[in-house]
């Protein structure tokens, strides 16, 4: 049988999932008060370091969320606004991993390449006139199968005691199914890029685990529409009930910072935020001789303003694939 010792450096539960709009409430755009950064998609153990070698991270993401009908949000190009938002997604993320076994400055480096499949759908109470005078429509949906843009991720993790550190980049290739025309997508429309730090105290039996970021994002031409900068806080906190089963809570805090810019910003600065809290179990477990782990988290989202508020629900496979000894 596993014992927790070993689970320290054989598995760390990083949620590589570099989010996206692809799995963001709304899998709209930026403007649309969604953000690159997917808030969530780090939690228990994430600055514990790993087992060297190939690690595929597997991740069934659920979302439901909605817009008050009183609150108008843009949504893609032509100076659209809309009102009364209600949307659904399923995304499937897998995240090639590969993590280094000789030491980068002194600690522990992996590299990963994240993208997802899905389908999200969505209807619109109203489309409202735009900047341009174009139609005003009522009971408007769309719906949308495909890929998402690509996410690197790269960390940089150090450990010492029942301390862990960790430092982090990732950005996102506009490669996935975007149309600016459409109310919904699978990609950004415009290249992002994320930093920031981690946290995890780890003492075999209780975990607490903090990440903080910043997200720059670049102008999406199509639209002519530049997000602000985001700040966002994940944390998990939790109890090894047994050595293979833990169990606590997961909450996120998400602020935009600076406001909008561009043309296509018909709604001004549009500066948006979220927080939410919920319930996690995690368990390790033997296939052969590789040592896999899973986890089921899910969020409540409230205090939501210029961003669509609701629950979404992750669960993750980590799985070892070896080849780094």
């Amino acid at each position: 049988m596993s014992r927790i010792p070993s689970l320290k450096r054989l598995v760390a539960v990083r949620l590589v999932t570099v989010l996206v709009t692809a799995c963001s409430p709304l899998v709209l755009a930026d403007e649309g008060g969604i953000s690159f950064w997917l808030p969530g998609q780090f939690g228990a153990l994430a600055a514990v370091p790993t087992k060297p070698g190939w690690s595929l991270p597997v991740i069934y993401y659920h979302v439901s969320a909605d817009e008050s009908a009183d609150k108008a949000f843009p949504r893609g190009g032509r100076g659209r606004v809309t009102a009364g938002v209600d949307a659904k997604a399923d995304l499937l993320f897998a995240g090639p991993t590969y993590t280094f076994a000789e030491p980068l400055l002194g600690g522990q480096a992996a590299l990963s390449m994240v993208a997802a499949v899905g389908r999200s759908e969505v209807e619109v109470d109203a489309t409202l006139t735009g900047p341009r005078g174009r139609t005003i429509s009522t009971g408007v949906s769309d719906s949308l199968k495909g890929a998402s843009d690509l996410y690197p991720l790269a960390t940089l993790k150090w450990n010492q005691g029942v301390h862990n550190f960790m430092v982090y980049g990732m950005g996102n290739l506009p490669v996935g199914a975007y149309d600016p025309d459409r109310l919904v997508n699978l990609g950004l429309g415009h290249a992002s890029m994320d930093a920031g730090g981690g946290y995890t105290y780890f003492d075999k039996k209780n975990e607490f685990s903090a990440v903080a970021g910043m997200t720059y994002n670049w102008e999406n031409t199509d639209t002519d529409y530049q997000n602000g900068i985001d700040a966002h806080l994940d944390w998990s906190a939790s109890h090894f009930v047994t050595e293979q089963t833990h169990l606590g809570l997961v909450g996120y805090f998400y602020h935009q910072v600076t406001g909008d810019d561009g043309s296509g910003a018909v709604l001004g600065d549009f500066k948006s935020r979220v927080s939410a809290v919920g319930p996690q179990a995690g368990h390790f477990f033997t296939v052969g001789k590789e040592l896999w782990y899973t986890n089921l988290k899910g969020f409540y989202e409230f205090d939501a303003n210029n961003r669509a508020e609701g629950w979404n629900l992750w669960l993750t496979m980590a799985i070892p694939l070896g080849g780094g000894e």
